[in-house]
């Protein structure tokens, strides 16, 4: 994918902590958080997406994720 190569390690990085980290909804969030502020907004916003279509096939972390930034 094109996109790919545009996209930073630190991307895929906080996407492997939310993994890791899946098991927690609060902790889930805070990394979530974490990943947004210390991202681009281009990729915070990718980031994001993902989350959202992650915690959707994860029903233990059905918590609110919307953030009011």
């Amino acid at each position: 994918m094109e996109n790919d190569k545009k996209t930073s390690s630190t991307y895929f990085f906080y996407k492997s902590v939310l993994r890791k980290v899946s098991f927690d909804a609060v902790l889930f969030k805070k990394e979530l958080k974490k990943g947004l502020i210390a991202l681009s907004e281009r990729e915070g916003i990718r980031l994001y997406r993902w989350a959202l279509t992650f915690t959707r096939t994860q029903p233990d972390l059905n918590c609110n994720i919307q953030f009011a930034f």
